[in-house]
């Protein structure tokens, strides 16, 4: 049966098929070069023109025989998906957004496949890859088609390239300031380059070894010849920023357990990265975040090594979408996988599940023990199930996952509500810590980075760091002990207090926990422990 649409050659159907990917799943890209270009349209056309054509040769380059319509299809797919999230969030594309999507959950991801991205969905990627099956395509002889098709891809990039080559002076000032601003949105562009990237640097590279690393530590005897075992539970955030922490001057009372509780609350820390796959191997690595890249971070044992290479008992706990492999080498509990009903749907739990094992597990532990637990936090987009209903302390509350059909303020307050349930888990965890008045006890929490809530049309996380707002890099950090702990360790706690005031960052947490255990290993840097000079007569010197 013949089909009834009109026939195209390979030159129509590359010319829409460029026009369609570049003006209609490119909103941000392009409300960032017509501001940056404001005041020159001449230029602003050029510069347009030359994209297209740009677009246009690649897209002619790729319809062979055979290959035209897969390919296509593909790149139609990945362009309105990676333009939802664009537009909607203002979340840029790059490697290590494709990593967190490769190391994300089915309960996580499942909470962005809503009706909104659904519909964009059909409408930007399923209807064009119908069209482009459907439509008839005209072809000429073979060598006829590619001579005429090789002349107009290299007249396409002669005069796209030209136009560039000759406005220098226009274009260069503009690369130099706006690549990573602007340029990096250009979509599916970023989105397929960055996916190759990722490709290229995870699975041809090959198995991470981790080296060695720590393997002289030991228990000092501030700690080896105590009578009794000392406790740490070491808390990762989730996507808490501190402008909402009333601990660190937020307005809002987000922090009223805490607040009544003897801790030292570090108002100024900040993040290595702004997700979770980054923030989470650095934290935990002794490169720091200027040192810090994926394959050294992966390439050596981290802090829970270390750990266990002194002796200590040492496991973690897991509420969120795994330990991104920093704990391959201890004992882990994916908690959520068998939780309880009345706390965990669709795969994720309420972080309650977290202290009802510390609350089951504690008064049982008889060694010197270091538990992370790894909490749901304020993971977005679905802030509103992070939190029972009782802590609805802000409301009207967004109750989806579509966090642009909310009012700023339902944001505002749905994020608040997350930040209020962390604050009372905090508090709830070390009032277990309490409970064991046999043992020195004591917390340390720090979030893996901030979050965006539509300030400058941005949401989530994920921004390059260079660029990113300080939402997604200010984190909120807190320390407690024991009376039992500051006495066994002589820890003076107004010098403790004091460092509340002070500049931290992931940089000192290797460091600070080694301190905090009393582990003597050549590797511990007392400049980067929070309270290397608060511990009487040189505790926690190495």
């Amino acid at each position: 049966m013949r089909s009834r649409l009109p026939a195209f050659n390979t030159i129509w159907v590359a010319a829409l098929s460029a026009a369609f990917l570049l003006f209609l799943t490119n909103g941000v890209f392009w409300s960032k070069a017509t501001a940056f270009f404001a005041t020159n349209h001449p230029f602003l056309i050029g510069f347009t023109v030359s994209l297209y054509l740009l677009f246009f040769a690649v897209l002619l380059t790729l319809s062979a025989p055979y290959m035209l319509r897969p390919v296509y299809s593909l790149i139609f797919l990945i362009a309105a998906g990676a333009g939802y999230f664009t537009d909607t969030f203002g979340v840029m594309i790059d490697r290590d957004m494709i990593r967190n999507v490769a190391q994300t959950d089915v309960a996580e991801s499942s909470q962005l496949m809503t009706s909104g991205y659904v519909i964009h969905m059909l409408l930007y990627g399923v209807l064009p890859c119908l069209l482009i099956w459907l439509i008839p395509i005209k072809r000429l002889r073979p060598l006829r088609e590619v001579g005429r098709n090789t002349a107009l891809i290299l007249g396409s990039v002669v005069v796209a390239f030209g136009f560039i080559l000759t406005h220098l002076v226009v274009f260069m000032p503009f690369w130099q300031r706006e690549r990573e601003v602007t340029m990096s949105y250009l979509n599916p562009v970023m989105a397929i380059s960055s996916t190759v990237d990722y490709g290229l640097r995870e699975y041809i590279r090959g198995p991470y070894v981790a080296a060695p690393y720590g393997t002289d530590a030991k228990l000092g005897p501030a700690i080896a010849d105590a009578a009794h075992p000392t406790i740490l539970v070491l808390v990762v955030g989730e996507t808490a920023r501190a402008q909402n922490f009333s601990l660190m001057g937020y307005k809002r009372d987000t922090n009223p357990e805490l607040e009544a509780m003897d801790i030292v609350a570090f108002k100024h820390a900040t993040s290595c990265g702004t997700s979770t796959a980054v923030s989470m191997p650095c934290m935990f690595s002794h490169l720091g975040h200027d040192g810090y890249s994926k394959n050294k971070a992966y390439s050596s044992e981290n802090l829970v090594d270390v750990l266990k290479h002194a002796g200590l008992k040492v496991e973690w706990w897991e509420n969120n979408t795994g330990p991104k492999g920093i704990a391959d080498r201890i004992p882990t509990d994916m908690i959520a996988h068998n939780g309880p009903a009345d706390l965990c749907e669709g795969g994720e739990c309420l972080d309650e599940i977290l202290a009802r094992k510390l609350e089951r597990v504690l008064p049982g532990i008889k060694d010197n023990t270091v538990l992370v637990l790894h909490t749901m936090g304020s993971h977005g987009p679905s802030y509103f199930k992070r939190y029972p209903d009782q802590y609805r302390k802000f409301r009207p509350d967004c109750r989806t996952p579509e966090l642009t059909t909310c009012t700023p303020q339902e944001l505002v307050n749905a994020y608040d509500n997350t930040v209020v349930y962390t604050d009372h888990m905090l508090a709830r965890f070390i009032d277990i810590l309490k409970s064991r008045t046999d043992a020195s006890t004591a917390l340390l929490y720090m979030s893996d980075h901030g979050e965006s809530l539509g300030e400058d049309g941005l949401y989530l996380h994920g921004a390059p760091y260079d660029i990113a707002p300080d939402y997604q890099k200010k984190i909120p950090a807190i320390a407690w002990v024991s009376d039992g702990y500051a006495a066994q360790f002589k820890l003076d706690m107004g010098c403790a207090k004091a460092k509340g005031d002070a500049p931290v960052s992931h940089d000192n947490m290797f460091d600070t926990v080694l301190g905090l255990m009393d582990v003597k290993t050549s590797v511990y840097k007392a400049p980067l422990d929070l309270f290397s000079n608060c511990h009487e007569n040189g505790v926690a010197s190495n």
